[in-house]
């Protein structure tokens, strides 16, 4: 058996790669077990209706929002627009390198 290269963490950003919401960018709020996780991205997910998903369907960046674990493991619980802001902030980030790498004007 192969193990994945990343554990969940809780407050992980994650991108779904399989099911009906493919491509869409989610936060991990709890661990259910070895194999799935509850995600949630405070607009389509509400912290209150969470998904159930599958690690193996998912693929794990390298960012944790520190408010979104902060938030969970002071209270158990994290407001929507909590979810929200850290995505926003992720791809503003990860957009932002990306841009910056292929920058383009259309001048010559």
């Amino acid at each position: 058996m192969i193990e994945s290269d990343t554990t969940p963490c809780i407050g992980q950003i994650v991108s779904t790669r399989k099911g009906r919401d493919a491509g869409q960018y989610s936060v991990i709020i709890q661990k259910v077990d070895e194999r799935f996780v509850l995600i949630a991205d405070g607009d389509k997910r509400k912290f209150d209706r969470p998904k159930k998903k599958n690690i193996q369907h998912l693929y794990f960046h390298n960012y944790i929002s520190p408010e979104v674990q902060n938030s969970l493991t002071e209270t158990g619980r994290v407001t929507n627009g909590k979810l929200r802001y850290a995505l926003t902030k992720f791809l503003n980030e990860v957009l932002e390198d990306v841009k910056k790498g292929d920058e383009f004007d259309g001048e010559r």
